[in-house]
């Protein structure tokens, strides 16, 4: 059986796939999001056909803001800095990762990061994605003096998120630079 090509569609902010099937998207051509607590992302997928299997995007987030809140995941997950440094908050430790170091998060790994540096970072993020997927925020002291913990560990990411700013926006390419 062949698996048919996904429409690219063209919009104000950028290029954006609509429906399933393969496809090619260059990033500096693709429709971005923009959250103001969590960054700037591509997620590459359509809105109306999220990738069962697999999650990847390119995340760039400012010194001092973090991706997220602080957690752990049922699946595993990876994290290739392209650009820039950051801040990795692995198991309540503090890691400084700069361009091409890569972290890698098995099962249960509590994990968030945070940008650091001079300007912005930009993060490769993988993850598998299964249908028992579960995560869990927990309290943590490394990640609350980076604004990226809760106050009350919980496994809702509704909870989770409760106080942050749900506002996400589509916006033209901010990378690659250049």
């Amino acid at each position: 059986m062949a698996v048919h090509e996904a429409k690219i569609k063209e919009t104000e902010t950028g290029k954006v796939v609509a429906g399933e099937g393969w496809f090619v998207l260059n990033l500096s051509e693709a429709s971005w999001r923009r959250n103001p607590d969590q960054g700037i992302w591509c997620a590459f997928e359509a809105d109306d056909a999220r990738f069962g299997q697999y999650g990847v995007n390119v995340h760039i987030i400012e010194p001092g803001q973090p991706n997220g809140r602080y957690h752990s995941e049922s699946d595993q997950e990876g994290f290739l800095v392209l650009a820039g440094e950051c801040i990795a908050i692995v198991e309540g430790e503090e890691r400084r990762l700069r361009q091409w170091d890569y972290l890698h998060c098995p099962p249960g790994t509590e994990h968030i990061l945070v940008g650091a540096g001079d300007g912005p970072c930009a993060v490769l993020m993988t993850g598998a994605r299964s249908p028992a997927k579960r995560i869990h925020y927990p309290v943590n002291a490394a990640a609350a003096k980076h604004g990226a913990s809760v106050a009350k560990a919980t496994d809702s990411p509704r909870e989770a998120y409760a106080d942050c700013d749900h506002t996400v926006e589509q916006v033209p390419p901010p990378w690659p630079p250049g």
